[in-house]
């Protein structure tokens, strides 16, 4: 299931130390981090940077006008509540220019309404101020733009990424140099804005799945376990219906005990297979499910010591051999691969099945008819692993976990997406996916500490895994 001079993905190097799980040690450099090895970004700042520098020259803003930006700013990072940004932003123009401001918002693609003041004005505008500083009568008006996404934080379409208005009254006679400050400041509350606006949705959308992870672990998780009641009494029945076939009396037609094995046998088989599915599916909905994962923002690992062969490997095997034989598609352990002796990890068993679900799932999928080194036909998957003493470097050993499967290999250009959300290989188009099992793979392997690659050969293609032993494995 290997190539020696195959390329590899993050493969391990037995010649570069890493450092002991739990140390503190620094990851290697990567150099792509290094501004010198990314020139056209580093030029693009700089760029930007003596951009900003001429505007500040030709702006020319006196020390009072710099003054009050610099108080905009920090206290824009202290005031979390929209109302107290608001105020700020019309009460800074009154304390240090005297200089009365209004703060009009959309509430809508078409709507818009006053939303801060110093004192209601005599008169609102009789219609919406354009996209670009304008002179309406008496007053000045700056638009206060977003960012692309301003729609997305204000809930509806805004046109321009418009968010609303800065109405500095008697603006019109202001020297032009005094309606530019006022622009700048204008864009300077749209940013404060936008990114306050954000953390508000943001702290909806923490509430909202705080929220569902409750109604999902009570009117999901909960009721699931219940169905595990049903099955003992449908185990129950299919034991007494075998009793009462063991029992029949001798005078029962034959053909009639033979109808009730067979039946009997049947809703075994059917039970086995059905107790099988409920006991994986029920593992991946609480461990995808977990409450931590959503409290905390990420996959949170729950490690224990776990068999990989008859915990993690063999149960995937059988939910997934029925989908294999249906597609013609053998598993051959001929390959050899698996040791004699049991393996174990300290691994969150959920997350860890699920990586061989989703490597076993893409074997249905893409595996392919080859033809063999002797000219006959070969369709088949095959699993395995290997131990390597110096994985992670000197003294830490890993496992290399394979699952190959035979077909056409990946092209050269498509290997470095494989792992990629949402990338899909152009040969594979015509087989259902969404292009995110390979991703989740690869981010479950990294929470534990792994790595992951592809190895392309003669015969098919090698997705595989490596994982730590952790001390006391």
């Amino acid at each position: 299931m290997e190539s020696e001079n195959s390329p590899r993905r993050n493969a391990p190097k037995e010649s570069t130390p890493a450092p002991t799980h739990g140390s503190q040690s620094p990851l290697p450099p990567d150099p792509a981090q290094c501004l010198e090895n990314d020139p056209l970004r580093k030029e693009t700042m700089i760029r930007r940077v003596l951009q900003k520098l001429d505007d500040a020259e030709a702006n020319a803003f006196n020390p009072e006008e710099l003054r009050m930006l610099t108080v905009f700013f920090e206290l824009a990072q202290e005031f979390d509540s929209r109302r107290d940004f608001l105020s700020l932003c019309v009460q800074l123009p009154m304390l240090f220019f005297d200089q009365d401001c209004r703060l009009y918002l959309r509430t809508g693609s078409k709507t818009w309404k006053l939303a801060r003041c110093l004192k209601l004005p005599a008169s609102l505008p009789d219609m919406e101020p354009p996209a670009y500083p304008a002179v309406r009568g008496a007053n000045y008006y700056a638009p206060i733009f977003g960012r692309k996404d301003a729609g997305d934080v204000l809930g509806f379409d805004v046109a321009d990424n418009v968010m609303g208005w800065l109405e500095v009254a008697g603006g019109a006679a202001l020297s032009r140099h005094t309606q530019l400050y006022f622009e700048k400041y204008a864009g300077r509350i749209g940013f404060q804005l936008h990114n306050l606006l954000a953390r508000a949705k943001n702290r909806e959308h923490l509430s909202f799945i705080q929220n569902l992870v409750e109604d999902i672990g009570h009117n999901v998780i909960v009721p699931n376990m219940v169905f595990k009641l049903f099955f003992n009494r449908l185990n129950a029945s299919i034991g007494a219906l075998s009793r009462c076939v063991a029992e029949a009396p001798a005078e029962t037609p034959a053909d009639f005990t033979t109808s009730l094995n067979f039946i009997q046998a049947r809703l075994s088989d059917q039970y086995a297979e059905i107790s099988s599915h409920y006991a994986q599916t029920s593992l991946f909905l609480e461990t995808l499910l977990r409450r931590r994962h959503f409290q905390e923002g990420r996959y949170v690992l729950e490690k224990r010591r776990v068999n990989l062969l008859k915990q993690v490997v063999e149960p995937q095997v059988e939910r997934y051999r029925p989908r294999m034989e249906d597609r013609g598609i053998a598993i051959d352990l001929s390959m050899g691969g698996i040791p004699d002796e049991p393996i174990h990890l300290m691994a969150d068993l959920g997350l860890i099945a699920q990586v061989y679900a989703n490597l076993f799932s893409n074997a249905v999928k893409y595996t392919r008819t080859v033809t063999g080194p002797d000219g006959l036909p070969l369709k088949f998957m095959a699993y395995g692993w290997t131990l390597l003493p110096k994985a992670f470097g000197p003294g830490q050993p890993g496992v290399k976990l394979n699952v190959f499967t035979t077909g056409t290999t990946v092209p050269q250009p498509e290997r470095e997406g494989l792992f990629k959300p949402g990338f899909r290989s152009k040969s594979t188009q015509r087989e259902h996916g969404s292009g995110h099992g390979l991703a989740f793979v690869l981010q479950v392997v990294e929470l534990h500490g792994g790595m992951v690659g592809y190895e392309p050969s003669e015969l098919g293609n090698n997705f595989y895994v490596v994982l730590p032993l952790e001390e006391g494995e």
